[in-house]
């Protein structure tokens, strides 16, 4: 198996996510530089700190140059980053040294490539958005067409009292809406420009400095900071921690249908699940188990990223080339979540025989709250409870079913287990409401 199974030919499809991916490729690295450069040459050419006719060479030259990336491999070894060795390349392509001499004026290397992440990790959020948008309406839709079909809630793997099929789905659903909701902020922070020259000071452009800052922001249409932050690496911590909450999330929905597809409970079915090389019979949950995986990978590596966030000093490699090892990997499994959970929820089909048998398993026991609190009105609760309790234990033995012994011993009493499903149905609509909006 690959070191990294999600740039396998045969594992790409399991775990890796294309659309992600080609953000976080070699071509896509250089691209994202090299349009810095040009927008960094066309603002201070704009403000006279070096040549309009040399930035408007760059800047043209910055978008048609083809720089292979394996040629950069030995210089970037050597130096620890590919930008004095891009830079090299990009001036030899040019073949005008009269105008290449004003390439990378007063940057340094981590600017170009933080501002190259930003501009790609945008486009990452952007895709993100549009994934969860489109989760959230195929869990509300799902969410909705099942708000009253009864199942058993189940707490510490035991029969509970009776929930509805819906309101489990929206269980999954609102915190995906929150997560969008909190992507927004996030995704704004890290779409910031870096320019800060070698110590974060600007030194080399002079009191022109914070001005080319603000100009390339407006350029590149990023944020501008209104200093360095080189080793402030608060923004890419906050996304790693989202994007480990996010995957947390989607990893609970698939717990929950690993153990709704298991044999003997079999409450869900998912459309075109894995099979096996010898047993015909099984019908594997494979994608909600990848997203479990995923899901555990994540929150390591967001810790990872954590990590990264103890900088030295104003600049710090050991940190940096923490994040350059974690990043794209955590960015690549966490869009394979949100594709692979989207893809699930329209292979979910609940059987509502299946869920009704997991209500009468235990002899009714499951009625046992509803139960406890109708006889309440009627003497004071803790007797209730206990009253309630020795039949739970006669049902267990065997015979009838708690319900039954209940009207044995109560038959004036009304147990009202037609509302049973308490504000379930309303909070699976309520979801379904909030995703269509």
């Amino acid at each position: 198996m690959p070191a990294a199974p999600a740039d396998s030919a045969l594992y790409r499809s399991l775990f890796g996510d294309d659309e992600t991916a080609a953000l976080f490729t070699d071509s896509a690295e250089i691209r994202a530089m090299l349009l810095v450069e040009g927008a960094l040459a066309q603002v201070q050419g704009q403000a006279g700190l070096i040549p309009e006719t040399a930035a408007a060479h760059i800047d043209r030259a910055s978008r048609e140059v083809q720089i292979d990336p394996a040629a950069l491999a030995p210089e970037t070894a050597r130096n620890g980053v590919p930008v004095p060795a891009l830079l090299a390349a990009f001036r030899k392509a040019m073949q005008a040294p009269d105008h290449a001499q004003y390439l990378h004026w007063g940057a340094t290397s981590q600017d170009i490539m933080d501002t190259g992440l930003a501009l790609r990790l945008r486009r990452v959020t952007q895709i993100w958005d549009d994934r969860l948008q489109a989760l959230a309406r195929a869990l509300g839709t799902l969410a909705r067409q099942h708000a009253e079909l009864p199942m058993a809630a189940r707490s510490y793997g035991q029969a509970a009292t009776p929930t509805s099929f819906g309101a489990v789905v929206a269980g999954w659903g609102q915190p995906v809406l929150r997560h969008r909701a909190r992507l927004a902020p996030v995704a704004a922070d890290l779409a910031t420009v870096s320019l800060g020259g070698a110590a974060g000071t600007l030194s080399a452009m002079g009191p022109e400095g914070p001005a080319i800052r603000a100009a390339l922001a407006q350029a590149l249409d990023l944020g501008d900071p209104g200093g360095s932050w080189h080793a402030e690496r608060d923004r890419i911590g906050a996304f790693a921690s989202w994007m480990a909450g996010l995957a947390a999330t989607l990893g609970k929905m698939a717990e929950d249908l690993i153990l709704m597809a298991q044999s003997g409970i079999n409450e869900i079915r998912i459309e075109g699940a894995g099979g096996s090389s010898t047993m015909p019979q099984k019908q594997n949950p494979v994608g909600p188990s990848v997203l479990v995986a995923l899901a555990r990978q994540a929150g390591a590596l967001a810790q990872l990223m954590q990590g990264a966030g103890l900088q030295r000093q104003q600049r710090d490699g050991a940190a940096w080339f923490t994040e350059w090892l974690t990043l794209p990997q955590l960015c690549i499994s966490t869009g394979r979540a949100l594709d692979l959970a989207l893809d699930l929820a329209g292979r979910i089909a609940p059987d509502a025989r299946a869920m009704a048998r997991g209500l009468q398993d235990g002899g009714g026991l499951i009625h046992a709250e509803a139960l406890s609190f109708a006889l309440a009105r009627h003497m004071p609760r803790p007797e209730a409870q206990a009253r309630i309790k020795a039949l739970c234990a006669e049902a267990q033995q065997g015979g009838a079913t708690l319900p039954d012994l209940v009207a044995r011993d109560f038959p004036d009493l009304d147990p009202g287990l037609a509302a049973g499903l308490g504000t379930a149905p309303a909070e699976a609509r309520a979801f379904a409401d909030a995703a269509d909006a």
